[in-house]
């Protein structure tokens, strides 16, 4: 009897191909100072176990460890994490890096004070399984803290206009799901004691106009790049006219450069249960 678990496998192939792509590096470098935000908001008090959940280039690993936590980042693009361990070891501290998918962390029960992910777990593609997974590993009374990119902000209109040019497999919540009140408390609601869910605003400027922003995206963000190439001519003329208008949209610069307001939700939740 046939199973989807070949087309499974396809997918998170696909998914982790898009995000190796390009070198999202560059486009990181341009939210790091809002990662160091969020991590200082959280508070992490010093030798706290840490856990960044699809760490990326480090934005977060990085600032929790200058925090004083004893920092672990885990991710699915080897590429991202040779990069990660540069920028540490280039500040001269010391983390742990390992390649791990967020929906199947390899990691005991238990494991972490302080589980964090920012504008990453959220696009892996079984929601419940990445929320379940933040749980299981973090302690019992530790924090679970998210930011995720709301469908109303400006990041999740670009995912939107994307998503209608080269629509997702239909099986696939759509990741701004993670940025919406209601689903969040949905999917945290029988392991959290509590959970606080704060809309924030981050402000990104780049030195490029709203249409050498396309350029830039298209070259340096996987996704963005992994989209382009999925269409045709016509249908590539198509997307980068419509992600032109969506940066000149929101774009409050007038000097030829490009400034935006995104917003993304800021999830605490508190892990509930006892260690015994």
């Amino acid at each position: 009897m046939p199973t989807a678990t070949p087309d499974f496998a396809n997918l998170k192939s696909g998914l982790k191909a898009s995000w190796i792509a390009g070198d999202f590096g560059q486009i990181a470098n341009f939210t790091a100072a809002e990662a160091e935000k969020f991590v200082q908001r959280i508070g992490i008090a010093p030798g706290a176990r840490v856990l960044d959940v699809a760490c990326g280039t480090g934005n977060i690993a990085i600032p929790a460890s200058r925090a004083g936590a004893l920092v672990t980042g885990v991710d699915i693009a080897p590429n991202l994490l040779s990069q990660a361990r540069k920028r540490a070891a280039a500040e001269g501290l010391e983390l742990d890096f390992d390649e791990g998918d967020a929906e199947e962390l390899p990691y005991a029960d238990h494991s972490f004070d302080v589980v964090l992910t920012m504008f990453g777990a959220m696009f892996a593609p079984r929601p419940d399984r990445v929320a379940a997974e933040l749980v299981r590993v973090c302690k019992p009374g530790g924090l679970i803290a998210m930011a995720n990119w709301t469908p109303e902000g400006f990041v999740g209109k670009f995912f939107q206009v994307t998503a209608k040019m080269v629509p997702p497999p239909p099986s696939v919540p759509p990741p701004v799901l993670w940025g919406d009140e209601q689903t969040v408390r949905q999917r945290f609601s029988n392991t959290a004691s509590t959970l606080n869910l704060v809309r924030q605003k981050a402000q990104f400027k780049y030195p490029f106009t709203p249409k050498e922003m396309v350029e830039f995206f298209r070259r340096y963000f996987g996704p963005t790049q992994t989209a382009f190439s999925r269409l045709d001519e016509a249908g590539q003329t198509a997307l980068a006219a419509q992600l032109e208008s969506l940066w000149t949209e929101y774009n409050t610069a007038s000097d030829g450069t490009t400034s935006v307001e995104a917003e993304y939700l800021d999830v605490r939740a508190t892990r509930a249960g006892s260690m015994i």
